[in-house]
């Protein structure tokens, strides 16, 4: 069992930067794939970043690559994602996520979810 608490989310200007993260429980967290995904308001949630269990390796929405950066800290148990150059569309509901395998490929393989922050980015 994991369970994740994200935090870090608010209102910023566009332009500007947040970073989020997500504490996660247990001490198998270095096994889990990680990601973030949203949900803005009237839409569905979907993919924004993900990082691997092993080697590290990273993947990204269109809509956020170069923008957005995501990291994990196994030694604290703790996921980052790294925003900048916000933009208004970029408002919505972030999840941390995880998945009991090495790559974190489409949010049917999320395992756990965790409650949400809200990003909200004003014009």
């Amino acid at each position: 069992q994991v369970q994740l608490v994200e935090s870090g989310g608010g209102l910023v200007q566009a332009g500007g930067s947040l970073r989020l993260s997500c504490a996660a429980s247990g001490r198998t967290f270095s096994r889990y794939a990680m990601g973030w995904f949203r949900q803005a308001p009237g839409k569905e949630r979907e993919f924004v970043a993900a990082v691997n269990s092993i080697g590290g390796g990273t993947r990204y929405a269109d809509a956020v690559k170069g923008r957005f950066t995501i990291s994990r800290d196994n030694a604290n148990n703790t996921l980052y994602l790294q925003m900048n150059s916000l933009k208004p569309e970029d408002t919505a509901v972030y999840y941390c996520a995880a998945q009991n395998s090495n790559i974190l490929r489409t949010i049917t393989d999320v395992n756990y979810w965790g409650k949400g922050t809200l990003v909200t980015v004003s014009p």
